[in-house]
């Protein structure tokens, strides 16, 4: 694996995982070649309002929602281009971008849900492709007033 991704995967998805604190600790998991941990599991926990959270995430992509997966309510995507996002979804009435947002490293972060099977699902794209999603823009100062 590469060390940028290893990276991404560590600051993401490792923080607060109740397996494994890095892809060093020999618990990575992928799936055809997917950037993200098959065996992620959020064990970070507030309480008493807030529940399991991703640590890694900012505000307003943290929490984990609700969704027929009980033991992972969400899965992280990680897509280095906005290309390769765009070759394993499409983003439409089945698959609804609701929220996007980018960070000081230029990474957009989506949060979006498919209806029809009622699955919420959250999408880092490791490049600046915010201008070609379209949905409500979450700003910095949007996430400063959120619990």
């Amino acid at each position: 694996m590469e060390d940028n991704i290893k990276d991404i995967i560590k600051e993401y998805q490792c923080s607060g995982c109740v397996c494994g604190s890095s892809p060093d600790d020999g618990c990575y998991e992928s799936i055809d070649n997917d950037v993200r941990c098959e065996k992620h599991c959020a064990g970070t926990t507030i309480m008493p309002t807030m529940g399991r959270i991703f640590l890694g995430m900012p505000k307003g992509f943290n929490r984990l929602g609700y969704s027929a997966r009980e033991k992972n309510p969400i899965k992280i995507t990680i897509f280095e281009t906005y290309e390769k996002l765009n070759k394993a979804w499409e983003y439409d009435m089945f698959n609804i971008p609701c929220w996007k947002h980018k960070n000081e490293k230029n990474h957009v972060f989506v949060r979006g849900l498919s209806p029809r099977i009622s699955e919420p699902f959250l999408h880092i794209i490791l490049e600046d492709c915010i201008d070609k999603i379209n949905c409500l823009e979450i700003t910095n100062n949007d996430l400063e007033e959120m619990d």
